[in-house]
Formats: structure tokens, C-alpha cells, sequence
């Protein structure tokens, strides 16, 4: 089980501060598909961050329960001066897996050719992108965290994520965060809202869909 309890963050505005998430509770069972809708700026991909460990709250708890992954395609926590694959390998000591077997893997899905073994700091956002989904699935995790930014690459490419993601890892727990109701009807099994920094959550994917249509939709 994934446990959130009354997690907030702020950052500094002009003026004082800018409360993002107040207070906010969430728990994910082992399987559950969980999808959070909210407007650009609701604060959705900072609570996603948060779970993954990308930034710390200002208060409250996380209590990983489950092996849980970093944001799919996130690669803010690349070693910039390293080239892709010893990224890869860092990687597989830091989760003490295998690191030659998951070589083939990284180099077909990542589709990134030579540039594997040059610095990542020369790539573009969307090789990184590439490069942080592709190492995410060579890592069994228990919850995926799912971002919009998982829409990487071309159409082929993305099928391939989704095929990868909700086909071969369908008994798998995630949790998935868009402005995109009809994403989430198409993935998820229940769903919450996020407006004004309350996380709200709700039985059924469409009694969600209909609090964001009448709030979440019109912040």
C-alpha cells in the first residue's frame, strides 16, 4: 500500500507563498489504477513528484509500501556528464539488479542509437525522455507514476510506452495525472480531483469526471 497523509507544499511567490497541495491524503493498493485529474497548474505533476521522491514536501508523510517508480519519462536526475548507458548502469547497482541483460531492452526502446554512449547533457528533452522511460521499465516496480509527459516521441513510439505499460504491466498499481478526462475513463478504475489544493477522491471514474466538469475544469 502507497499511504499519503496530509501532504502540502508551497513555493515563495512575490509576496509571501503559493500553496500548491494543502493537506492532501491519497492511498494505492497493490493494483489499483488511480487517476487524478486537475487543470494545467492544479499541481498534479508536483504531487507526482513528491510520491516519486523528486522533491521533498514542506510537511506531511509518504509511506512507500510498494516498490514505487520516479516519474516516467522524468530525467531531472540524470548525471549530465555521463553518457546513457552508464546512467543505465548507475541505475541497476543503485536498485542492486543486472545490468547486461537489461542492455538489449534499453537500446531498442530508447531508440537513441550512438548517442547511448554519449553525455546526456548533449541530448534533447525528448531523447532524455526516452531514456528515463526506458530505464523505468527495467526496474520491476510495484506503482508506475504516470505523467502527462509520458506523450514522448512519435505515434509508434508511444504505442510502444502504452503497450509496455498497461498491456505487459497490467496487474501493476499506477497512478496517473492529466487534464485529459478521456486518458484517465480509458486507463484508470477510480479517480480524484485535485482543486485548490484538495485532492478529492472518488469511487468510479465517472463520478470524478463529473466533479472536474462542474469544478476542477473551470478553475
Amino acid at each position: 500500500m502507497l499511504e499519503v497523509f496530509n501532504l502540502t507544499k508551497r513555493y515563495p511567490v512575490r509576496g509571501g507563498f503559493h500553496t500548491v497541495l494543502d493537506r492532501v491524503d491519497l492511498q494505492v493498493a497493490p493494483g489499483e489504477k488511480v487517476g487524478i485529474l486537475g487543470r494545467n497548474g492544479a499541481g498534479k505533476s508536483t504531487l507526482i513528484r513528491l510520491i516519486g521522491g523528486i522533491e521533498a514536501p514542506d510537511s506531511g508523510v509518504i509511506r512507500h509500501g510498494m516498490r514505487v517508480s520516479w516519474p516516467l519519462a522524468f530525467g531531472g536526475s540524470f548525471a549530465g556528464n555521463l553518457s546513457g548507458m552508464d546512467n543505465l548502469r548507475f541505475i541497476c547497482r543503485i536498485y542492486h539488479t543486472s545490468i547486461e541483460d537489461k542492455i538489449p531492452f534499453v537500446k531498442d526502446f530508447s531508440e537513441l542509437g550512438r548517442y547511448l554512449h554519449e553525455p546526456v547533457r548533449t541530448y534533447s528533452s525528448g531523447m532524455r525522455a526516452r531514456l528515463a522511460f526506458a530505464l523505468s521499465l527495467i526496474i520491476d516496480f510495484d506503482c508506475y507514476l504516470i505523467d502527462e509527459v509520458i506523450a514522448v516521441g512519435d505515434g509508434r513510439f508511444r504505442e510502444r510506452c502504452q503497450y509496455e505499460l498497461f498491456e505487459k504491466r497490467a496487474d501493476k498499481s499506477y497512478i496517473m495525472v492529466s487534464h485529459h478526462a478521456g486518458y484517465i475513463k480509458a486507463h484508470c478504475e477510480t479517480t480524484a480531483v485535485l482543486v485548490d489544493g484538495q485532492l478529492r477522491r472518488f469511487g468510479s471514474v465517472e463520478e470524478g469526471f463529473a466533479h472536474y466538469q462542474a469544478y476542477g475544469s473551470k478553475q
